[in-house]
């Protein structure tokens, strides 16, 4: 139980940072930020209730979501990083800063101005960052060492995506069973499945179905309409670049289907190196199981192999910040 506990955590992690098989977020741009929420409140978050949690995710829910519902935008138990990166168009990985940033977790409550819409609203959180949390960031493009994902000798064991992925219908009611999360990409549909996998449908982005696997301590990912460079930003959150950002050097485009299995011990370790926190149910730590494979083990069977190399990346780079709100 603990095992299946902390992979359905990470997962809700994943989901809930936007990186698991995402495209990269656009560059937002420098222009200054006019828009600005009507009324916002800031609070820290409780600790989390751990027998809530854990029947929320029975049923789908995310611990920690973000929801804009027409003039209406709530941030649930959410790291001050992923605050950040969902206002600068950025993700967790690219946010530079201190370490608490990951593990203070606040909860928002805003109103939208008049005439505003969802593509607003990260310019008003960077707004209310700055009032707020006296903010400063700027982002800055410079070489670092990097994984580079190429093709292994013998050539991809990739499997070309038979059918595009097609964009979900915002106005269509949701199917029973199934449920919805908002992220800074766009809107994910969820649905609990009879072999107790979980589909997760990202629209144009591709759809993806993860399985437990509480024996082997291993999760279980399938997924379609992929990218390799949305791919490359999903190991980048798993782990796989120990610490580095991968960039897709592959010269392969188009969309995929791939099957692969991470372990409970790389997501967990990745995650806390990422300071995001997966609780296990006693509270002890996760042992390794038998025939442990790491994830760069995981991608020769789909042909592909990590290298080191150099890149530009992009990074966001915070000035200051401080660590308590202003009050509301």
């Amino acid at each position: 139980m603990r095992d299946r506990f902390g992979l359905m955590l990470i997962a809700c992690a994943l989901i809930a940072t936007g990186t698991a098989f995402a495209q990269s977020a656009p560059a937002a741009t420098t222009t200054p930020v006019n828009l600005a929420f009507d009324v916002a409140s800031v609070r820290p978050s409780a600790p989390p209730d751990m027998a809530k949690m854990m029947a929320d995710l029975q049923v789908g829910k995310m611990p920690g979501s973000v929801r804009v519902d027409g003039a209406r935008a709530t941030y649930t138990y959410q790291s001050l990083k992923e605050l950040i990166a969902y206002a600068y168009k950025a993700r967790s990985y690219q946010v530079n800063g201190p370490e608490w940033l990951s593990t203070d977790r606040f909860d928002i409550q805003a109103n939208l101005p008049e005439g505003a819409g969802k593509d607003d609203v990260p310019a008003m959180m960077q707004a209310l960052l700055s009032e707020r949390f006296k903010l400063a960031a700027h982002r800055e493009t410079s070489e670092q060492p990097v994984l580079a994902l190429v093709v292994a000798k013998g050539g991809a064991k990739l499997q070309a995506s038979t059918t595009m992925p097609v964009a979900i219908d915002e106005s269509a009611p949701l199917k029973p069973g199934e449920s919805k999360v908002d992220t800074m990409d766009g809107p994910i549909h969820l649905m609990k499945n009879g072999d107790g996998s979980t589909t997760y449908n990202m629209g144009a982005r591709g759809t993806f179905t993860l399985k437990f696997n509480g024996e082997t301590r291993t999760l279980h990912m399938e997924a379609s309409g992929m990218t390799l460079k949305g791919f490359a930003g999903m190991m980048t959150t798993l782990g796989g670049g120990e610490g580095r950002q991968i960039v897709d050097q592959t010269g392969l485009a188009g969309n995929y289907q791939v099957a692969v299995d991470f372990s409970l011990i790389d997501l967990m370790a990745s995650l806390h190196d990422q300071g995001i926190d997966i609780p296990t149910h006693s509270g002890g730590e996760t042992s390794e199981p038998e025939g442990y494979a790491t994830v760069s083990q995981a991608l020769q069977k789909l042909g592909l192999r990590l290298e080191k190399s150099r890149a530009n990346v992009q990074r966001l780079v915070v000035d200051h910040v401080e660590k308590m709100p202003t009050e509301n």
